[in-house]
């Protein structure tokens, strides 16, 4: 009976042990990646100045983008364009904006160009925006 009941203990904690062991070997179902929701208010992260910079509004298919100074709280439009959302997780996603130029033909900060490239990866949207003979690449971050 002593064997029998030693037995059955070493046969409990062989079970207990080897199926701990076991759950720590399960493998992790993989991450589903999901397409970016690119819409909403954004602001740009890397200006020069803690008072002007860019303001961002992603709605539908367009993009608007402003010159904003917090100190007097006054924007100007610098771009109005088509927006093309993402259809995949894939990073880099690029776009070509088209001007809106009924929009930003009256206005005296917008940009002139045609089109514009427009790229989303890690979580920022880039582009390159000149003034005055000076350009350089705006990174935008989403406002949560």
């Amino acid at each position: 009976m002593k064997k029998f009941v030693m037995s059955l203990a070493a046969l409990c904690l062989s079970a207990s042990l080897f199926g701990c062991s076991s759950s720590n070997n399960a493998t992790a179902e993989p991450e589903q990646t999901q397409i970016p929701d690119l819409t909403g208010e954004w602001k740009q992260v890397n200006s020069s100045s803690d008072d002007t910079y860019h303001i961002a509004t992603i709605d539908g298919e367009t993009i608007e983008i402003s010159w904003f100074t917090k100190s007097d709280e006054t924007k100007a439009l610098y771009w109005a364009g088509t927006f093309v959302a993402p259809e995949a997780a894939d990073e880099p996603h690029t776009w070509e904006s088209a001007n809106d130029k009924e929009k930003t033909d009256s206005a005296l900060l917008a940009s002139g160009d045609d089109t514009k490239t427009f790229t989303y990866e890690d979580e920022r949207i880039s582009y390159e925006a000149s003034a005055m003979g000076v350009t350089q690449t705006v990174r935008l971050e989403k406002l949560q």
